[in-house]
Order: C-alpha cells, then sequence, then structure tokens
C-alpha cells in the first residue's frame, strides 16, 4: 500500500466569478459531508486523507494544485453531482497534467448512475465508485490502483474497454462508522451555513443519520444507495451531536436524512436520551407524513426540535399520483397541522415542472400550500436526473435539454407537454412573490428577528442578491 496521502475534492461546478454572485451559495452552504465521512474512514485505516471544497472556496485551483505538487498525492478523488461532474473532470484533467502518476476516482450519484459510459467518454477519469463509497475506495487505495478485478463497486478502464465488477453485497454497518472528518474542511464550521431562517442559533451544521429511502418517487435517484435503507441507533446519534457540541460548539444540526422519523422507537429514544442529558442543541429534520403522530411530535418539540420538512412536490392529487407512493394531500395537510400545533416550524418542499404538470396543477399546488400554515417552503424546478425512473422516457413527457452543468434544479430544462419555459417562469416567480407577501408569511418572518437573528443579518449583508433573485429568476449573473 502506498504511504501517500490522499485528496478529496468537492467540485463547484461553473466559474468562481460566478460563485460570487450565486444565490444558492449566499443562501444555503452545506458541508460535504460525504467526502468528510470517507476521509474519516480512511484516515481509520491508516491512509491520510484531505479535502478540498471548492463550495466553500471557489478559488481552489490554486490550492489543489499545491497540493498536488507538494505532496504527490496517489489518488485524487471527486465526488460530484451531475451538475458538477464537468468542472470535476476538469480538474482531474488539471491533476494530470502536473502529475501523470496520479489516479483519479469519481464518486456520488451522477457516475454511479451511468457507471461505464464515464469512463468511455471522460479520459481523465480513472475509476468509478459505484455506490456506497467507504470500503470500495479503501480497497481501491490499499491495491494502489493495479489488479482491481475483485473489487466489487468499481468501474475501471481495461484494454480501452470499460469494466464494471458489479455491486457490492455487503454494506457497512453505519455504528461502525466514525464521526466525519468536521475538522478536515477548512474553516469549519463558520464558513458552512444553512438555509436563511431555517435555524435559531450559530453555529450550526447538518448531519445524515440514515442512507438510502424505503419509497420508490419517480424523480429520485436511487443509483448509490439503490433499495436499501439503514440507519444510526439513537445512542450513536446522540454521541454525533455531543461530539459536535463539545469539540466545534455547534448550537444546531439539520439533519439531512430523507426520512428521520422512519423508526418510531428510534426517534423515541434519541429524544429521550437528549431530554434526560441536555446538549443545550436544537435540530431540524425532514419527515413524511405517513411516519409522524401528534404525541411523537410532541415529544420531538420537547427534545428540541425546531422545523420539520415535509416533501409536498405538488397540491394537485393527480399529478401527486402520478409520481408518489401514498399521494393522499388529506393526510398531508392533517400532518402538516399538526406540526404547527406542536410548535414546530413547518417546511413545505415542492417542485414545479413534473411530467403532466399545467398551469391548473400549479394553481391548485398554491392554493393548497396557501391553506396550510406552512412557515417555510422551497420550490424546485424539476430535473430528470440520471439514476431516476423518469430519465429513462422523459423525452416521451416532454422537451429536455439534457445540459449537465446547468442540472441544480434551479433551471426548467425539462417542459412538461403543454407548457413553455417562458410561462414555466412566470408561475415561478408568481409562486414565490404570493408566498411572501401574505400577511401571514411577512409576519412569521418579522418574528424571526428574535428567533433567527443570524437570519436577517444574511439577509440584510445580501439584499441585491436576493432581490434580483426574485425579480429575475436567475441563481447567478454569470455562468461560464
Amino acid at each position: 500500500m502506498s504511504e501517500k496521502p490522499v485528496l478529496l475534492v468537492h467540485p463547484l461546478g461553473y466559474s468562481k466569478e460566478a460563485a460570487r454572485a450565486d444565490i444558492a451559495r449566499k443562501a444555503n452552504l452545506m458541508p460535504p459531508l460525504g467526502l468528510a465521512m470517507i476521509a474519516a474512514w480512511l484516515e481509520n485505516h491508516g491512509i491520510t486523507a484531505d479535502i478540498v471544497d471548492c463550495f466553500a472556496d471557489p478559488d481552489s485551483d490554486r490550492a489543489i494544485v499545491d497540493y498536488v505538487r507538494e505532496k504527490r498525492p496517489a489518488f485524487v478523488g471527486f465526488s460530484c453531482t451531475t451538475s458538477s461532474f464537468i468542472d470535476g473532470h476538469r480538474l482531474a484533467l488539471m491533476v494530470r497534467d502536473i502529475d501523470p502518476a496520479v489516479k483519479t476516482v469519481f464518486g456520488g450519484a451522477h457516475v454511479s448512475a451511468l457507471r461505464e459510459k464515464v469512463i468511455e467518454k471522460y479520459p481523465g477519469v480513472d475509476f468509478v465508485v459505484v455506490g456506497e463509497g467507504e470500503e470500495c475506495t479503501r480497497e481501491l487505495i490499499e491495491s494502489g490502483g493495479d489488479g482491481v478485478e475483485g473489487i466489487k463497486g468499481l468501474v475501471y478502464r481495461s484494454a480501452g474497454m470499460a469494466v464494471f465488477t458489479g455491486f457490492r453485497k455487503e454494506l457497512l454497518d453505519l455504528d461502525s462508522l466514525p464521526f466525519p472528518a468536521y475538522e478536515k474542511l477548512v474553516g469549519f464550521p463558520e464558513k458552512y451555513k444553512l438555509p436563511i431562517f431555517n435555524y435559531p442559533h450559530t453555529p450550526s451544521t447538518s448531519c445524515i443519520s440514515s442512507r438510502g429511502c424505503p419509497y420508490a418517487c419517480s424523480y429520485c435517484d436511487r443509483s448509490v444507495f439503490r433499495r436499501s435503507f439503514r440507519y444510526n441507533s439513537a445512542d450513536y446519534l446522540y454521541r454525533h451531536l455531543q461530539y459536535l457540541k463539545e469539540k466545534f460548539a455547534i448550537r444546531h444540526v439539520n439533519f439531512y436524512d430523507d426520512q428521520f422519523t422512519f423508526n418510531r422507537e428510534r426517534v423515541e429514544e434519541f429524544c429521550r436520551l437528549i431530554m434526560d442529558n441536555s446538549l443545550g442543541m436544537t435540530f431540524n429534520c425532514a419527515v413524511r407524513a405517513e411516519h409522524i403522530d401528534f404525541d411523537l411530535l410532541k415529544l420531538m418539540k420537547k427534545a428540541g426540535c425546531w422545523m420539520i420538512s415535509l416533501g409536498i412536490e405538488t397540491g394537485d392529487p393527480d399529478l401527486l399520483a402520478q409520481h408518489r407512493q401514498n399521494p393522499d394531500l388529506e393526510m398531508l395537510a392533517g400532518k402538516i397541522r399538526l406540526i404547527h400545533k406542536a410548535g414546530i416550524r413547518v417546511k413545505g418542499l415542492l417542485m414545479m415542472g413534473l411530467p403532466g404538470e399545467s398551469e391548473s396543477s400549479i394553481k391548485k399546488s398554491m392554493e393548497y400550500v396557501f391553506s396550510l400554515p406552512v412557515d417555510d417552503f422551497n420550490l424546485s424546478k424539476f430535473t430528470p436526473f440520471p439514476g431516476s425512473p423518469l430519465y429513462q422516457n422523459v423525452n416521451d413527457l416532454g422537451e429536455f435539454t439534457e445540459d449537465w452543468e446547468r442540472m441544480d434544479c434551479m433551471d426548467f430544462l425539462f417542459i412538461p407537454n403543454g407548457m413553455t419555459r417562458e410561462r414555466l417562469d412566470e408561475l415561478f416567480i408568481n409562486f414565490y412573490k404570493s408566498h411572501y407577501t401574505r400577511i401571514k408569511v411577512l409576519l412569521g418572518y418579522v418574528a424571526m428577528l428574535w428567533k433567527s437573528p443570524d437570519s436577517w443579518r444574511r439577509f440584510i449583508v445580501d439584499f441585491l442578491s436576493f432581490w434580483r433573485f426574485a425579480h429575475a429568476n436567475r441563481r447567478m449573473m454569470k455562468k461560464k
């Protein structure tokens, strides 16, 4: 095994000049938890791993160049979304120019979905890790990149052909994982920011306590964890928060899980651990309506739950039934009211532009959301990602411009049959404006002056950027 270090990179996906005006970065800058988990796993196995997060520091090309020249890493790994993959490949070629001996490895949902196609088309990619990354990456690094045919979950190049070794059958027990190597993230936690008005105190951060999802919605990419679903125990979860509090003085955590409350007993035990041994922390989580009730919500509130997010997707029952299991909007509305009754903030998560979307369905979504005690909401633009069920036949359902660098849910690249891009953009802006000009919503944000003062500070500092986005519907002023 090489004693050389490994560099893990989180590509930005667009130019550093555009990043300065990127409203998405100003509103939400999440630490690359996947890379931090892999770094911790490698370090536990005697492999030195460092991280460069280009999102946190858009001017990172120089840091990568300097690292490769000075440390001569054996591998440079890239964790990419669809929108950041091209930039990741650019960086891989840059690294190769500096040191041709460096081997490049790519992971994440995008390459897990496309597998052999990535190796075939992009010469800067030596290896692709498919699915869960820790063990496959460790085995690859320990092999030095030679004799890798027995490493499951790997795509590599052999005699000019792409070879996939097959999916890994044994997945990790999540309680066996070390806590993410947050200390490898330069500027953590101060440099990273949760969405504004989504937290009461700072420092704050994100945390993941599960992998996968037991459901199979039409728009979700399942290429990394496929149909598996695992989660940390309540004890591990409490110790994780305790670690964040003691080492980094974290005061609020956002659980970045798809289904935080799926196992009721786990959540109850976790809440009781916090109540019996207070950490002085609050938390957010995301749930499905089927897995909450008023008794559980009251317990979560006592334990410090500050906000709950739910996937609404659309307020049109017929459209929802095409894309999601158990499409019961009446039940969902009742659970939203229960969250509000328990004294927990409610955030609704919606999509516009799903296949089958129409002006009528968008109007129904607005009426549905505005009839409920929703404190905040996020409206994304539907994007058919490789690995999602809809991707396979999306061109039969509308017009799709597959521009990877713009596939960040901030552009209407898919236009449903019967709609136009211009009209979707108009309706998108109207939806947001209609929400944020309602009296009860405005009063709710006024209350954030004392409930989340740091959010107001950030909003005032970047007011012009938020104003431009609200009126122009443009994430950033420039793109490369």
